[in-house]
Parts: structure tokens; sequence; C-alpha cells
């Protein structure tokens, strides 16, 4: 993976970031694998699975870390064009050694060596990875969305994709099963981005879109609030139905799979159906904490997902 030193238009901080950096960003997304929560299927799920999901979290993880998280070697007074600039460079350097998978090189980075086995041995394609990477390209640039519309094809990058490989890690990526998958994982983003509104405008972003803010009138300095308001409750109530809607359209594909599969799909539309019941529970207010479900809740929501087969 190429360094940055020499590149133009840079300041001089971006001179220290190249490949070491993204070995050091790749390693802690690595610990942070080891210890963060997974969904609970995979804990159950046969080795060769857990394995490939890994690889599979590994990966994702690595790029968000790329696009969001603070970089090694990179003074806290960089500049934000600065800061940015070197993240676009890592992503592009990330997808060159995706790339190595599949043109017979070999990859540098430890989560790119341990994704190519899980591509070879389950014939991932590359664009959904490239996707994945897109996503935080596009995350450095776009703070806002003006529609649903524009935020649903930002989904199609940033969730739709690790649907896919899921499937295909599965045997079982056909077009049908792949239009259902997009649906359950539009919605999960969804669910996470509605349970994250606080942290979110802290970071600058808001994925509520613009249409949906005038039309409940809540604007920028409502979210800003230690605890919603009247109008930002309903808002969220319209865009935690929306999230449910889809998860439900998607959740037959749960039915037309057998053994593993099916469960590690049950286990997703499992989270997102707790996390709106968590939501729901809090009264729609996303502001004043993080509404999270606890893992009874999931596990029974798997139970059923798996047994009625949606």
């Amino acid at each position: 993976m190429g360094g940055l030193a020499g590149k133009s238009g840079l300041d001089e901080e971006a001179s220290t970031a190249g490949m070491e950096v993204a070995a050091e960003v790749s390693l802690a997304a690595a610990a942070k694998a080891s210890g963060e929560n997974f969904p609970v299927a995979l804990r159950v799920l046969p080795g060769a699975w857990r394995a490939h999901l890994s690889a599979l979290y590994g990966f994702a993880r690595l790029t968000d870390d790329l696009g969001d998280e603070p970089l090694p070697g990179i003074p806290d007074g960089a500049s934000p064009e600065t800061v940015r600039a070197i993240r676009l460079r890592l992503l592009d350097d990330l997808q060159r050694d995706v790339a190595r998978i599949y043109d017979g090189g070999t990859p540098e980075l430890p989560a790119i060596r341990a994704l190519r086995k899980t591509v070879t041995e389950c014939g991932v394609p590359r664009q959904p990875l490239y996707d994945l990477i897109q996503a935080n390209r596009q995350d450095q640039a776009v703070k806002r969305y003006a529609t649903y519309g524009d935020l649903k094809k930002y989904c199609e990058l940033s969730a739709n994709p690790v649907g896919q490989v899921v499937l295909h890690i599965a045997g079982a990526a056909t077009p049908e099963r792949l239009l259902a998958s997009d649906n359950i994982c539009t919605a999960l983003q969804l669910v996470e981005h509605w349970q994250d509104v606080a942290e979110d405008l802290r970071n600058g972003r808001i994925y509520l879109p613009a249409e949906d803010l005038e039309r409940f009138g809540v604007t920028e300095a409502d979210l800003a609030q230690p605890a919603a308001g009247p109008d930002v409750v309903k808002l969220m109530a319209f865009q935690a139905q929306r999230a449910s809607g889809l998860l439900d359209e998607g959740a037959p594909l749960i039915g037309t799979l057998k053994g593993a599969a099916r469960l590690a799909i049950s286990g997703y539309v499992a989270g997102g159906r707790a996390a709106l019941k968590a939501i729901h529970a809090a009264g729609y207010d996303v502001l004043s904490r993080t509404p999270k479900p606890g893992k009874a809740t999931t596990l029974q929501n798997m139970v059923s997902c798996y047994v009625r087969g949606r």
C-alpha cells in the first residue's frame, strides 16, 4: 500500500500517514472484533461460519475506522482538509489491497489477508467490498441527506453489501434473496442511525432526511437538545415505522434458508427488531440516551424469527 509522502496538496502532517497508519488501524480493528458484542447468532454458528463472518466484520470495521476514527500519527491540530485527504488516500490504498485478492497478489494488511480466504472459498465478488469502501469516501464529503431516496442510496453502499457477502458465505446468493437481504440491511442501517441521532450530530452528521425534518417541523437545534421534544418524538416514530416496514419486507428471506444461514439471518433481523422495540420503549427519545436492547430480548426475537421463518 502506497504511502502519502510527497503527494501534492497535502500538509506536512500527511507525509507521516501511509501504510504504517493503515496497519495500526487494521490491528486495532482486529482487537475490537474480539471485544465487541457480535450478533447473538454468531456465537452459536459452526466454526467455519464464524471464521468467515469474523473476516467480513474485520474488513468492515477497518474500513469504518479509516473513515471515522482518530488516525495514529496525525497531530490533533491537523486541519480538517488534511485529515480528509489522508482518509481518502488510505481508503484508496485499502481498495488496492482488496484488489490484490482478485488480481493474484498478496494483500499487505492483516484484515485483508484474513478476508482473502473467505473471498476464495465462498466466491465473494469484489463489488460489495468496494461499495463499503465507497460509503466511507462519501462520509468524508456528505454530512446531510436531502431526501429519503438519497439516504437509501447511501445504505446501498454502507449496509447492503454486508448482507450480500453473508449470502455468498452461505452459498445462497440468488437474485431474490439478495433483494430481500438489501431490505433487511437498509433497515438495520436506518435503525442504527435512529439510535445514534445525538452522537451523529456531535460528530457533525445528520442522517435524518432534510425533507422529513421540514415535514415534522424539526430543526437542527431541536436535535441538539438534551431530550426529544414532541416534534422530534413524532419524527422518530415515523422513522422507526419506516425501518420496521423494510425489515418486515425482507424478513421472509429467513424462510428460504436452512441451518446456519437461517440462524445467522434470524439473528440480524432479531437484532433490528429488538433495537426498534428499545426505541419504542424509550418513547422515541433518542436524544437523552441511546436506546439499546437487552440480550434476552434479542435472543427471544431470534428464536421467533427462526421458527416462523420471517
